[in-house]
């Protein structure tokens, strides 16, 4: 492979964050002890909020008035898409129930999750979009019980845009908290009708650790790390719209890594040279974060031919990949490794995490490469069930005793014969060895 860096990643030196893991195992058992009273304490002294925790619906409303007319109807439009696109999903999931033999019945049944927590951040940035895409797609998964959190700032409270969200999307219990607090309040369901099954949402690295901690006695979406962004490029493609949109997903935050994979050289040399240009021309927080996502996690890679590039892109496994080149069904039936695709130059990265559609909570960090987003498949359980009549128990219980026995399980094997000698008391059966006794 001829690949060559027109600008190679030079990442601060890497350092293992032991003080994140350690603070987030501290709280954790705290609020595991104490409860509801560690939980406020936190919510006091990290974020300034001593307002209520759970919030009723004349609480949202009061706080919904604040938001203007034209933000209700853009998070309505963006609420419809990604609900229509979610109901696809979920229409594409079917439960079946199949004989694989004379009298051996075999299903799948669909079961959604009892409980439900997203978390919303509500930092740097009001992340409305993130309330439709966690909150909306639970509800079409048909989640009975959906608790959707936001973190709550002093006076101010949670941002009503978010506020307005969870509600047109159908939370049925809303909570003022953020942080590590509002995970394990939502894994340990300390104002809710039941601890969460599963907890979905993006946060900072906090929030980040405290899921990964939990994850096995609960379950969570995706690891996630900083978003990440790759564009694919050939000489067709508007450098000043490549650029446009390298610093625009840099914005996220001082270590999110910006990809080009270009087999145009000279695109490659022009976007490097009028990104500082871009770049600076946003405004605060913005130009900063971009700054130096760009200068220390951004590349420029050049190969020759189409086929090196989806070997490249599909090696980095990118959240979000844009591609702006010739013959997009090509690029579509090719590439395998990422969150969520965008093709053509019409398309955007942005349009995706606000309101197209399909959701933008994505794997990260090379998960890509065996892993999709969210979906309503995630709040959903495959599971499977068998029923035999006492024919078709009499062949798979030979079968199943003999393999047993041939692995040297002996208590399961008497279930088989068990059975047998109690349907057909008149037959004998070849049953399998253990430790070379006959059966």
């Amino acid at each position: 492979m001829t690949t060559e860096y027109l600008k190679k990643a030079t990442p601060p030196q890497a350092t293992i964050d032991a003080a994140t893991g350690e603070t987030v195992q501290r709280m954790l058992a705290t609020i595991k002890s104490e409860g509801r009273e560690a939980v406020e304490r936190y919510a006091s002294d990290l974020d300034g909020y001593r307002g209520k925790i759970v919030l009723d619906e004349a609480d949202i409303a009061a706080a919904v008035k604040a938001v203007p007319l034209m933000v209700r109807e853009d998070i309505a439009f963006a609420h419809q898409r990604v609900r229509d696109f979610a109901q696809r999903q979920r229409d594409s999931l079917a439960e079946f129930e199949v004989e694989l033999m004379s009298g051996l019945v075999a299903g799948q049944k669909l079961i959604p999750v009892n409980t439900a927590g997203c978390y919303v951040p509500g930092g740097r940035y009001a992340h409305a979009a993130s309330a439709i895409m966690s909150v909306c797609t639970a509800r079409v998964a048909g989640v009975p019980n959906i608790v959707a959190t936001s973190p709550a700032h002093k006076e101010a409270g949670v941002n009503p845009a978010i506020l307005y969200a969870m509600q047109l999307c159908g939370a049925h219990t809303v909570l003022a908290l953020g942080g590590v607090q509002a995970i394990a309040a939502l894994a340990y369901g300390l104002y809710a009708k039941a601890p969460a099954d599963i907890i979905v949402g993006p946060g900072n690295r906090f929030v980040a650790e405290a899921k990964r901690t939990l994850f096995g006695s609960i379950g969570i979406d995706v690891v996630a790390g900083p978003t990440e962004s790759a564009i694919i490029a050939d000489e067709s493609a508007d450098a000043e719209i490549v650029a446009a949109d390298l610093a625009g997903q840099a914005e996220h935050g001082p270590d999110s890594p910006v990809w080009l994979y270009t087999t145009s050289r000279a695109l490659g040399e022009q976007v490097i040279a009028i990104m500082p240009r871009v770049i600076a021309a946003l405004p605060e927080p913005a130009r900063s974060s971009a700054t130096a996502a760009w200068r220390d996690y951004g590349e420029v890679v050049f190969a020759p031919t189409r086929e090196e590039i989806c070997e490249i892109s599909d090696r980095y496994a990118p959240e979000h990949l844009q591609v702006m080149a010739s013959d997009l069904d090509w690029w579509l039936q090719r590439l395998t490794n990422y969150g969520s695709l965008f093709l053509g130059e019409e398309t955007t990265v942005a349009y995706g995490d606000k309101c197209a559609g399909p959701n933008h909570i994505l794997p990260t960090r090379g998960a890509a490469r065996y892993s999709g987003g969210l979906s309503v498949g995630k709040f959903i359980k495959t599971v499977t069930y068998q029923r035999l009549n006492r024919a078709a128990s009499r062949e798979v219980g030979q079968v199943a005793a003999r393999i047993s026995r041939l692995e040297g399980m002996e208590g399961h094997a008497r279930t088989g014969d068990i059975r047998l000698q109690k349907y057909f008391p008149q037959e004998q059966f070849e049953l399998g060895t253990l430790q070379g006794h006959q059966h």
